[in-house]
């Protein structure tokens, strides 16, 4: 199995305006120079995470298209959570974009209450598990990393866990703890791209993206309040050896999800 490059991009974003993030992300990705396999951007990268949902798009919108222009420009996957309107209804929407421009879709399973996010959108029901040069990824959305069900890794059912998120820098604690915990007991990669700067709402974010190995290893180099993109490998040989020596979801605790 080949290993895998994964570009994380942490990124101040524009509040409620499409337009500027996305000449913004641009910029960015203009600068990424080294062939890479996924480009991960944060949550809602294209507003910000506003209650506001009429900033919202449809599945033929602006950013959409633009994923699906950047994806075959840049000849990876492309992916992001984004405000997205389907039948009358609201999502906050990753977006796992191909070069090809076919694409998969995950909706938000766990709202954020204390945002009051469940009174603008509509939950997930369903986990998206998708694959990527043989990896098999698993991509949620900022709160669903404080719910370890959700996230359980149940028969190696994936061998890379991503989180993107807008997580206020006031919780850091929970993010830079939980985080690690997710790659030891699950067995994976633990890879987490979150924003930094201020929201319209006034809320600061420090980013603290970051790539867990299984072992729980830190291995990225991105700082608090960076602007900063970075390409790291993961490697395929170190995840297997490490599940055979050290076997532990064998004594997993079955059960089933509903």
């Amino acid at each position: 199995m080949e290993d895998l490059k994964i570009t994380s991009v942490q990124t101040q974003l524009h509040w409620e305006n499409v337009e500027e993030n996305i000449s913004m992300f641009n910029e960015i990705l203009n600068k990424v120079k080294e062939q890479t396999d996924l480009i991960i951007l944060p949550e809602m990268f294209s507003t910000g995470f506003t209650m506001n949902t009429a900033v919202a798009e449809s599945m033929s919108g602006k950013s959409i298209e633009w994923l699906k222009e950047k994806a075959q420009e840049k000849n990876c996957v492309i992916t992001g959570s984004l405000m997205i309107t389907e039948n009358g209804k609201n999502y906050n929407r990753l977006i796992w974009m191909q070069p090809d421009g076919k694409f998969q879709t995950y909706d938000k399973r766990h709202l954020f209450r204390m945002a009051n996010e469940q009174n603008h959108f509509t939950a997930g029901e369903n986990k998206l598990i998708t694959t990527l040069k043989g990896w098999k990824i698993c991509p949620l959305i900022c709160y669903d990393l404080r719910f370890p069900v959700w996230s359980r890794n149940k028969n190696f059912d994936y061998d890379v866990l991503i989180y993107v998120a807008n997580w206020p820098s006031r919780r850091s604690l929970a993010w830079n703890t939980l985080l690690p915990a997710r790659a030891v007991e699950n067995q994976s990669y633990v890879l987490a791209v979150n924003r930094i700067g201020a929201d319209g709402y006034d809320v600061d974010y420090s980013g603290d993206s970051v790539v867990y190995n299984p072992l729980g290893e830190k291995m990225s180099t991105i700082k608090q309040n960076e602007n900063k993109h970075e390409t790291i490998t993961l490697t395929w040989n170190f995840l297997q050896e490490y599940r055979e020596k050290f076997p532990a979801a064998m004594d997993a605790d079955d059960f089933e999800l509903k």
